[in-house]
């Protein structure tokens, strides 16, 4: 009898639940939309590298490495030489070793000079590997490839000619124009730092910087690609490397004897551990989001409660009608709260279904252009438990004017006010 009670009477005011549905619906689609972007965001961050067991250095912070390494944030405090990652790479447990040099950038984007290796073995969001747009990987010294932001922003094609600037920074005014890159290949999009990157050889780097000095040209000496392709290239540092091992349980063994190497100081982090305590650096700002969210969940519910309060006093003769025929004063509690109930269930439906539209229709497009994998699968159970909270918020927000209703009288409202 209560939920037909509610169900009539909400009909009677359908304008008013409606729009305190669509309140509740559009504050549940922030919290849980928050939620869906908060869960992805954590795993994209934490996918950015996947497949390497071990992140080599020279000594610093586990943060450090893991910023100028896989987010190419920041400068490494110094280069490793290349003897040492030669005999870290000879190392029994070692399954491959991808190395890379940082330092230059082209236009604001940071050049990686690496090996063919790094196509084959860098893996992002658990295990996909990169793939070309266009192109192909670098086969020549003086060839590159560029990532899908790189490409986008300044209209790249495979076949473009580009130079590189040395150091760092959207502009600058040494460059190594005398050694021009053509573009080998155009990586697909990965959501990844390595869209934002040019990719070039190790002897690359060694060839642009062999008639420099200081960070400048050396005075007198100016050799031309020619000339660069017959001397020894070999490079004599790097700045850091990727290591994929046979058996992850070497990992902490390999580690050490990194951490321990005696012939220069060294580090070696492991993804894993090093995202997730930048997580915990960075992860602040998503505990405000939902916190903003669920106080937009309370005031919508609290706007529920003020409407059914509001229309208290246009329905006090129906509540001394229903005390009248008999109904008992637990009748009129558990029609107000049954409303109550009734409108946080239906905005609950709503704002769920909302938000699977939108993600189903959005979540393409946030993926390539953002690079941010949003899940679309059934609630996860800290959603369930959000859900959950707002049913039982709802309901309790109509317990005050339940009670409210609860103390009229059966003379007070039938009662004519003038």
């Amino acid at each position: 009898m209560i939920p037909r009670l509610a169900i009539a009477s909400l009909a009677n005011r359908w304008l008013t639940a409606l729009l305190t549905v669509l309140a509740i619906a559009f504050s549940v689609m922030l919290l849980l939309g928050v939620e869906k972007v908060r869960t992805g965001a954590r795993a994209s961050f934490a996918d950015t590298i996947s497949g390497t067991d071990l992140i080599l250095g020279a000594r610093s912070g586990g943060v450090n490495l893991l910023l100028y390494s896989v987010f190419r944030i920041g400068n490494a405090t110094n280069n490793v030489r290349w003897s040492t990652v030669q005999e870290i790479a000879a190392r029994p447990e070692v399954a491959w070793l991808v190395p890379i040099s940082l330092g230059d950038s082209h236009v604001g984007f940071r050049i990686v000079g690496t090996t063919i290796g790094y196509f084959e073995h860098y893996r992002y969001r658990r295990d996909q590997g990169l793939a070309f747009a266009g192109g192909a990987p670098f086969a020549d010294l003086f060839e590159a490839v560029v990532g899908a932001d790189v490409a986008a922003a300044l209209g790249y094609q495979v076949g473009d000619r580009i130079v590189i600037a040395h150091g760092l920074g959207a502009t600058s005014f040494a460059m190594h124009s005398d050694k021009p890159f053509t573009i080998a290949g155009v990586l697909a999009k990965t959501g990844t730092p390595v869209d934002r990157s040019v990719h070039v050889s190790l002897e690359a780097i060694t060839a642009i910087h062999v008639d420099w000095q200081g960070g400048a040209r050396i005075p007198g000496l100016v050799l031309t690609p020619e000339e660069v392709r017959a001397l020894d290239l070999t490079p004599k540092d790097v700045t850091a490397a990727f290591i994929g091992l046979h058996s992850r349980l070497t990992a902490f063994r390999v580690q050490r004897a990194i951490n321990e190497y005696a012939a220069e100081p060294l580090t070696a982090v492991l993804p894993g551990v090093a995202l997730l305590e930048l997580w915990g650096i960075v992860g602040t700002a998503e505990q405000a989001l939902a916190i903003v969210s669920a106080l937009t969940v309370l005031t919508a519910l609290l706007g529920m409660a003020t409407m059914i309060l509001a229309t208290l006093n246009e329905r006090r003769r129906e509540m001394a009608i229903l005390r009248s025929v008999g109904a008992r004063p637990a009748t009129i509690v558990g029609l107000l709260t049954a409303e109550a109930a009734a409108l946080t269930t239906a905005g609950v439906a709503a704002g769920v279904a909302f938000l699977y539209l939108t993600l189903l229709v959005a979540r393409p497009i946030i993926d390539a252009r953002f690079g941010l994998y949003l899940p679309l699968g059934l609630p996860t159970p800290r959603e369930g438990l959000a859900i959950l909270g707002i049913l039982a918020g709802g309901i309790a927000a109509g317990v005050v004017p339940a009670l409210r209703a609860y103390r009229l009288s059966v003379a007070d409202g039938m009662m004519v006010r003038t």
